[in-house]
């Protein structure tokens, strides 16, 4: 079905056609075309949280259109979202001179609510549907995104890796490279090693604006640190030119769900989501050209072995997609995910698309020869094998 999220579009399909059959009509204001949408077919088309007078609202209905209601007003997020978030909207009314402004930006806003509606566990009915809207519209988004820019590589680490180390300055630097080579870098979209892959991306080929960024960061190195937004902020600032002229495109999936780490602000767009398991199951699905595993804790090991599981099994579109654990000495010895990951893709014929490495070239040579490919597995299933039938 035809999509119709901004005015223009409807603009341009009233002024070719007479019929609206099937379309879908998203978050619009549609009393300035009272007289226009009379005068069309409209045969299964749907309304999705649509303005309408009263009287056309039941005009709609009569003809068959199935209309989806606004949700109930005060919401500070958008139920029917048709695009990605930016850093400009997350962070609204944010001025660095002043880091408590944070508190009063959409993306506080959102996560304050979240919480005292049920965090996770129990939102109210319309609430929760509300949010399942939202996220629905996210992954629309993102998809759209995604056919623009199919060449993915995820970075994941730890969100607690500090500003000044050394691991955060390489995964910067890294990830700038990559992104010079035409990757989409995308990450978490949060603090730590996820920040510092989509900074490095988003200043691809200007080494000297990464580490100059670099310098004004140190300052405030955690996330738990006041000025840990305002000193991004400065960069940004210093570098608005750039940013501007030269646009990068540096992809973050964080959620609500941790919302006590605000999304950084050197991802361009921002795929934020209230369901952090379709967050999780997302971020590692679309990294289809592979991911890096920088330093990182609980949640990043959960992620080297959900993305084994998809090469394993080849769960994601039937492919295999490389994996680079990126430290040798931390993931052999200090979090020794080396031998199981060794074990479990020499047992499964991936083996090859897995790498261990300390050296940025040799990563970036591996990610190059070793895209994307079909996963080793059969198509049986208990239909096709014993009923005749040709499910797979």
């Amino acid at each position: 079905m035809l999509e119709i999220h901004e005015r223009a579009q409807l603009d341009e399909l009233l002024a070719t056609t007479r019929s609206l059959d099937d379309v879908v009509l998203s978050g619009l204001d549609l009393r300035p075309y009272r007289v226009a949408l009379r005068e069309v077919s409209l045969r299964g088309a749907v309304l999705l949280g649509c303005q309408l007078e009263p009287a056309d609202l039941v005009d709609m209905v009569e003809r068959g259109v199935l209309v989806f209601p606004r949700l109930p007003e005060g919401l500070p997020f958008e139920p029917w979202r048709t695009r990605l978030y930016a850093v400009d909207e997350l962070f609204d009314v944010f001025d660095a001179s002043d880091p408590c402004t944070y508190c009063d930006c959409v993306d506080a806003r959102i996560y304050r609510h979240f919480r005292e509606h049920g965090g996770a566990a129990e939102p109210p009915l319309l609430e929760a549907l509300a949010r399942r809207l939202h996220d629905h519209g996210v992954s629309e988004a993102l998809e759209a995104l995604l056919v623009e820019h199919p060449k993915v590589v995820a970075f994941m680490g730890g969100h607690g890796m500090l500003r000044g180390d050394a691991s955060y300055v390489s995964v910067a630097h890294l990830a700038a490279r990559l992104a010079e080579r035409g990757y989409l870098v995308a990450t978490g979209g949060g603090p730590g090693a996820m920040e510092a892959a989509n900074l490095g991306a988003r200043f691809a080929g200007a080494p000297t604006a990464v580490d100059d960024a670099l310098d004004v960061l140190r300052a405030a190195p955690s996330y738990r640190d006041e000025r840990w937004l305002a000193a991004a902020f400065v960069v940004r600032a210093r570098h608005a030119e750039r940013l501007r002229d030269v646009e990068r495109v540096s992809l973050g999936v964080p959620t609500f769900f941790y919302g006590h780490e605000p999304p950084n602000a050197f991802a361009s767009h921002h795929a934020k989501y209230f369901a952090n398991s379709t967050r999780e199951e997302g971020l590692v699905s679309l990294a289809t050209h592979g991911i890096v595993f920088a330093p990182g804790s609980g949640g990043t090991v959960q992620e080297i072995f959900q993305d084994a599981c998809q090469n394993h099994y080849g769960t994601v579109r039937g492919l295999v997609s490389p994996m680079v654990l990126f430290g040798v000495d931390y993931w052999t010895h200090t979090l020794p995910a080396v031998p199981l990951l060794r074990a479990l893709s020499e047992g499964g014929g991936w083996s090859d698309r897995v790498l261990v490495s300390d050296d940025p070239d040799e990563i970036i040579a591996f990610v190059e020869q070793h895209g994307p490919r079909a996963a080793r597995r059969g198509d049986w299933s208990f239909c096709g094998s014993f009923c005749g039938t040709n499910e797979a």
